[in-house]
Parts: structure tokens; C-alpha cells; sequence
């Protein structure tokens, strides 16, 4: 080798031009990189647009597919009670007040009078967690299972729920109502027993209430003639909506029985259209409302006198 030879050493201008070519190269990939990026991530946001569109369908689908029930055996959103049959608990007839002597105290509560052409048409409107309702059931309950039987009256129970919100959040009034429905509908003569044990053992207010297992648990107790049928329908909460609703339209009114009435508290009780004001601890007084309403019926309803009519004179002939 010469000693004049030089080193294969690149020139500056050569030196520049590698590295703006490896620069190219690594934005050329970096740009590759953040174009992967935004594929990938807009693949993810589809999917995830995609699924969650079919969460909402498939909600509203399930919606849609599941009917708003209604209860049978009802009117007005009220069950007539007709048959009285007592609550069986493992297996005895216990609970359901049975036609007896009066337990207003020794002395004996008069009866509506049961020949007048109408009988008196009583609506109870009930929340099961009201403690007055519990009270009137309580105090009132024999005196209406005599009146029933002996046709005086005729008895209507409209489960409400005003006390929703008073059950730490179980909504306990609304499903309790709920379950009553069941009962109706799937096994109406033991709605009597039922609604009788429901007031007369109530959970206290501000308390979780029963759940819906110890309601069904309840209906079972007082011998219901198909205890699957009625537990599911609890359990599934079939008729809650129906509760919500005729809630509202009791306090919207008028109430089943009166021509302007509206629900202001539970219980509420109707008499042929009047509302009973008095104690909800007094049969007595209750009783003697009851006859003054049945009073005023018979006197409006009675047939009127017949007015006397002119006997024609004869004219003498000429």
C-alpha cells in the first residue's frame, strides 16, 4: 500500500444522506406502527360497540317479550270476599276469624239489616305495612266475617302500596301487594286467610319486611289450592307493576264504590260510597257507621206510598 492512500472513510455529504435515510426508515416504521394502532383499536371499539348494542337489544327484547300481568279474580283492583275459609297452619284451622260472637266487648255490636234490598258495599283499602290497617283488621275482623256470612255486607280488599319507600328500601308495601294478587289469582278463597295473616302479623315500619320466599312461605302456610303457582308468581314479582298501578289510580280516584273519593291514607274504608272516619279500634263505632249507612240505603231504596187516586163521580143522567 502507497502512502498515499486515504482511509474508506465516508465524506460528510455521505454521512448526512445514511442518516437521513435511517431516519426514514424509523419514521417509516413508527407511521407503520401508529397505523397498526388505529386498526387495532378501532377493530376493539367495534366489537365493543357491537356487543354492547346487542346488550341493549337483548334488554329490550326481554322487556318487550315479558307481558305487564294482570291479576284475575279482581274488581275495581279490589277481591270481594264470599267465602270464608279458615287459615290452615301445619295443618289447623287457626287464624282466619270465624263467624262468632262479637269481640267488640260483652256487649254485642247490632248487624246491618241483611233484608234490605241492597246489601252495604264495604271497600278496605290495605297496606300491609300500615300499622292502622293492622289495627282495623285486628279490632273489625270478626264483626265483617258475621256480617259476610249472614249477607248483610259485601267486603272488598284493595291491596295498595303507600308505604314503599318505608321498608329500607325492599319496597315491602309493593311486593306484599304484589303477592295478595298472587293469591287472588291463583287461589282466591284462601285470599281471605292470607290478607287477614299479612295484617294481622305485620312487619314493623322502617323493617325489611318479609321477603318474597317468607310471602310465599305465608300463602303456603294458609293452605293455598296450587302453592307453585302462587310461589312463583311472588317470587317473580309478576303483579308488581300491576300494584304500582293501582296504587296510583286509587289516589287519583274516584275510589271503587264512591262517586269523587280518593285514597288519602291506608287503611281507607268505603261504605255504599261514604268513608268511614271514625276509630279504627272501635268495632262498635265501625259497626254502628256500617248500620247508619245501611239505614240511609233502605230508606232511599224503599218503594214509595202510592198516592191516593180520585174515585170518579158518576154524572146523573137527563
Amino acid at each position: 500500500m502507497s502512502s498515499d492512500e486515504t482511509p474508506n472513510v465516508p465524506t460528510p455529504r455521505n454521512s448526512r444522506e445514511a442518516v437521513r435515510e435511517k431516519a426514514q426508515q424509523v419514521h417509516a416504521q413508527q407511521s407503520r406502527a401508529r397505523l397498526m394502532r388505529r386498526i387495532i383499536i378501532g377493530a376493539i371499539a367495534v366489537v365493543a360497540v357491537g356487543a354492547i348494542g346487542t346488550a341493549v337489544t337483548l334488554a329490550v327484547s326481554a322487556q318487550v317479550s315479558k307481558p305487564q300481568l294482570s291479576p284475575t279474580g279482581m274488581d275495581g283492583d279490589g277481591v270481594i270476599v264470599t267465602n270464608l275459609v279458615p287459615s290452615a297452619s301445619n295443618g289447623d284451622a287457626l287464624a282466619t276469624p270465624t263467624p262468632d260472637a262479637s269481640d267488640a266487648g260483652a256487649e254485642e255490636t247490632p248487624t246491618p239489616e241483611p233484608t234490605a234490598s241492597e246489601r252495604v258495599d264495604i271497600h278496605i283499602y290495605v297496606d300491609y305495612l300500615s300499622p292502622d290497617a293492622g289495627e282495623f283488621e285486628r279490632a273489625n275482623a270478626r264483626q265483617l266475617a258475621n256480617w259476610i256470612t249472614e249477607g248483610a255486607v259485601t267486603v272488598s280488599y284493595h291491596p295498595v302500596a303507600l308505604l314503599t319507600a318505608s321498608s329500607n328500601g325492599t319496597k315491602y308495601s309493593l311486593r306484599a301487594a304484589a303477592a295478595a294478587a298472587c293469591v287472588a289469582t291463583h287461589s282466591p278463597e284462601q285470599f281471605y286467610a292470607f290478607n287477614h295473616d299479612l295484617l294481622d302479623d305485620q312487619p314493623k315500619v322502617g323493617s325489611d319486611g318479609l321477603s318474597d320466599v317468607e310471602l310465599a312461605d305465608v300463602a303456603g302456610a294458609v293452605g293455598v289450592d296450587n302453592p307453585k303457582a302462587v310461589r312463583s308468581c311472588i317470587e317473580d314479582a309478576d303483579f308488581v307493576s300491576w300494584a304500582k298501578e293501582a296504587t296510583t289510580r286509587a289516589l287519583d280516584g274516584p275510589l271503587a264504590g264512591s262517586d269523587d273519593l280518593v285514597l288519602t291514607s291506608a287503611p281507607m274504608i268505603v261504605a255504599n260510597g261514604e268513608a268511614y272516619v271514625g276509630a279504627l279500634d272501635d268495632p262498635s263505632e265501625f259497626s254502628q257507621f256500617v248500620l247508619t249507612v245501611a239505614s240511609d240505603a233502605y230508606y232511599e231504596t224503599a218503594t214509595p206510598t202510592p198516592a191516593p187516586t180520585a174515585t170518579p163521580t158518576e154524572t146523573p143522567a137527563k
